[in-house]
């Protein structure tokens, strides 16, 4: 049957850069299989489908995809789907709360436009360190970098997760990033999480004045080589700014740029909460705007 469908470029206000976003609407009565085949013919970094509520006060349900992989939970995905649900249900803002696999998720919605918006959800569950890199040597052999191109500033890399786990790798700045070419043969000695593995690499050094930190994604054993803008991954990244840096107590607002190296540059809020010397809230936010409607068979 026909079911409709949205795409959205999301972290960025402006088409045709972002992330995309594919968001399945009236996706009652198909099971995981079916939306791993529409994921995949798709083809982005994911798609959305979009199921009634299980809960009062719920907007929504929400089944994320890779091409490849189901995931318990994404940033991207769930900001473009609560800016596309607020312009659904008649713009302004809005409160939106989504169940997905990591649990119910609360976002702050406004439009900006008729055809985009800004989302800002808290997240879930906060992030916490999962385990441990391979060194140096083995972490740049996978990245196709130098030993030397890896660390910075206090940070060291570690395997991080608020939901989705990611090997968060900090490298020494634009320079190195931009060098980043993943060998897969490297993969897992390097991120020591088998087939699923995931590497957030960062630098402090950015493109723009106004951010914080520069980031690239690569997710090859999940269906996504590089990722535009990763907001699963900022959220990890959260927990080993805080061990890093240490901040003081207060609200704090980080800028991530990332997907420059891709030609699609994404912006990404990431809100943090420090109370008592220890993260007690954060949050991830940005804007998203529509790109094209129609219907696809499922």
């Amino acid at each position: 049957m026909k079911r409709r469908f949205v795409t959205l470029d999301v972290f960025t206000n402006r088409r045709y850069s972002g992330n995309p976003l594919a968001v399945v609407l009236d996706a009652e009565g198909l099971d995981g299989a079916a939306m791993q085949a529409v994921a995949r013919e798709f083809n982005l970094s994911e798609t959305v489908f979009v199921l009634p509520p299980e809960q009062p006060g719920q907007r929504a349900r929400l089944r994320i995809f890779t091409a490849s992989a189901e995931l318990p939970f994404a940033g991207h995905p769930t900001v473009g789907t609560a800016v596309l649900l607020n312009r659904i249900d008649g713009g302004g803002a809005r409160d939106l709360v989504f169940q997905e696999g990591i649990g119910p998720i609360h976002c702050a919605t406004q439009a900006t436009g008729h055809d985009g918006g800004r989302a800002r959800f808290r997240l879930a569950r906060l992030p916490e360190e999962v385990g441990a890199t391979g060194d140096s040597t083995a972490i740049a052999a996978a990245l196709g970098l130098e030993a030397g191109d890896i660390g910075v500033e206090g940070f060291a890399p570690s395997i991080w997760s608020a939901g989705l786990s990611f090997a968060c790798v900090p490298v020494t700045g634009l320079d190195a990033i931009r060098r980043c070419q993943p060998r897969l043969q490297h993969w897992a000695a390097a991120f020591a999480q088998g087939e699923r593995a995931s590497a957030y690499v960062f630098c402090r050094e950015t493109t723009e004045a106004g951010s914080t930190i520069h980031a690239r994604m690569f997710a090859p054993h999940l269906g996504v080589f590089e990722d535009p803008a990763t907001g699963s991954a900022a959220a990890a990244f959260a927990g080993l700014y805080i061990k890093s840096v240490q901040p003081t107590d207060g609200d704090h607002e980080l800028v991530i740029e990332q997907g420059y190296e891709m030609g699609r540059p994404s912006r990404i809020g990431l809100s943090l909460g420090v109370r008592g010397g220890r993260l007690a809230e954060a949050a991830i936010g940005g804007e998203a705007i529509v790109v094209s409607e129609g219907t696809i068979e499922a």
